[in-house]
C-alpha cells in the first residue's frame, strides 16, 4: 500500500505553547493510544476549519492571535 504524501510545516512556538501542546496530548492519550503533539495540532486545524465554516467565534480566534503577539520572525 503506497504511503500518503504529507506536507511538513515548521513553526516557532513559545515554551508556554509547547507546554499546552504537551499537556493536551497527555490528556487526550490513553493507555491504549498515545497522542502526539503533531496529532493535537492536526486536530486543532480541523476544529478551527470546521468552526470557520460555521462562522463560529471568528472574532474570538482573531483576538487570541492578537493577544499572543504572534511573531512572523522565523
Amino acid at each position: 500500500m503506497p504511503k500518503k504524501e504529507r506536507k511538513r510545516l515548521q513553526v516557532v512556538i513559545s515554551e508556554e505553547q509547547d507546554a499546552l501542546l504537551t499537556r493536551t496530548a497527555y490528556e487526550l492519550s490513553s493507555p491504549e493510544r498515545l497522542i502526539s503533539k503533531s496529532e493535537v495540532v492536526r486536530l486543532a486545524i480541523e476544529k478551527i476549519a470546521r468552526e470557520m465554516g460555521e462562522d463560529i467565534h471568528l472574532d474570538e480566534l482573531r483576538s487570541l492571535l492578537d493577544d499572543e503577539n504572534v511573531s512572523e520572525d522565523a
